[in-house]
């Protein structure tokens, strides 16, 4: 099993190559959960991998609450199907709430600012109301609780993590609007412990596969002990492959997939910044030599460019330039992009979504 092989596999499980999904909520449930730093590129992310690579049919589902937005796990906002997001809450948020207190002491923050902003928030949204994140930070407020700096930031993170708001529906604009949990997703999954980690670790390798142990422990954040149980819960759903001596889990399915779309998986692909591709794993030695590593994360600052992948390599950077139709798009190789490369990344920037 060679290297590039095991890239090729994460391109056909993750849907990137091969026969798209038939909506964007099944892409998330695939994923278990999909970067969502930038919302606009988390749209892309998920429709490039629909049969149809629509960005309409992303917003329209969240707009019809099958997906929502919010901060399950790391610290980091993700796109993930709605009836997930409180066990992934109950089994996740607890950790990167934890780590915060260093940091809410470096911001004057206290629990009692932040329940005060829960019940100010609660009686803003009560009823169905939907509000923009300018429009929630304002009466927080205006409640007597400060919202300056990073307090704001940090205070609806909080409030998201521990059940009270999401991300759900947009606007005309684009931009997605805060709502309470608990009216937006009225039929939640839970689940015990136990249950809830071998659930996350069988999505993880199904939709991430081939990856390790040590791959899901970064993904969702959590100590390497509990992505072992929960890689041993879900083993019987999962297929195994050795590389280089490392276990690696995935879809039973997936070799067969890959079979079926080769070609594409080989071929050059598109990608936004911050996609599962690049992030959902430890080790980006698969699919990046280390003396490009600043070249897609730029002083390690957490910003992801867009990346071409060629070969189920990343081997450039791309980036519209321009508005409207004098848009254009602008790639950066790390060394070389021949003359037929370059004229493949124009028609790929032309059929994404």
């Amino acid at each position: 099993m060679t290297v590039q092989e095991v890239s090729l596999l994460r391109l056909a499980a993750q849907w990137v190559a091969g026969p798209g999904a038939a909506g964007p909520a099944d892409v998330v449930r695939r994923l278990g959960a999909v970067q969502g730093q930038d919302f606009p590129g988390a749209v892309t992310s998920v429709a490039l991998r629909t049969a149809v690579r629509r960005r309409k049919d992303v917003e329209a589902a969240l707009d019809d609450g099958e997906i929502v937005r919010s901060w399950p796990m790391r610290g980091t906002l993700h796109l993930l199907a709605a009836d997930d997001l409180h066990w992934m809450l109950d089994l996740l948020a607890g950790r990167t709430l934890a780590g915060l207190t260093a940091r809410w002491a470096q911001l004057g923050l206290e629990e009692s600012d932040a329940e005060r902003a829960r019940d100010i928030v609660t009686a803003a949204l009560a009823g169905g109301r939907r509000m923009r994140r300018a429009d929630v930070l304002a009466a927080i407020e205006d409640g007597g609780v400060a919202t300056t700096g990073q307090r704001g930031y940090h205070l609806l993170a909080y409030l998201a993590r521990t059940g009270t708001l999401c991300l759900g529906p947009t606007d005309g604009a684009g931009e997605q609007l805060f709502v309470l949990l608990d009216d937006w997703v009225r039929a939640p999954r839970r689940m015990p412990r136990e249950e809830a980690l071998a659930e996350l670790a069988r999505r993880f390798f199904l939709g991430h596969g081939p990856a390790t142990v040590h791959d899901l422990a970064r993904w969702a954040g959590i100590p390497l002990r509990n992505a072992r149980a929960g890689s041993a819960a879900a083993r019987p759903d999962l297929a195994v492959l050795e590389v280089d001596g490392v276990e690696h889990l995935l879809d039973p399915s997936t070799a067969d997939r890959l079979a079926d779309c080769r070609e594409e998986a080989g071929g050059l692909i598109l990608l936004p910044g911050f996609d599962e591709f690049v992030l959902g794993y430890r080790d980006r030695s698969v699919i990046l030599d280390s003396e490009f590593a600043q070249r897609i994360a730029p002083g390690n600052n957490g910003m992801f460019r867009p990346t071409v992948v060629l070969g189920g390599r990343i081997v450039g950077t791309w980036q519209w330039t321009g508005r409207g139709a004098k848009r254009v798009v602008t790639a950066t190789p790390f060394t070389t992009f021949s003359e037929p490369v370059t004229a493949q990344i124009l028609e790929a920037a032309g059929r994404l979504p």
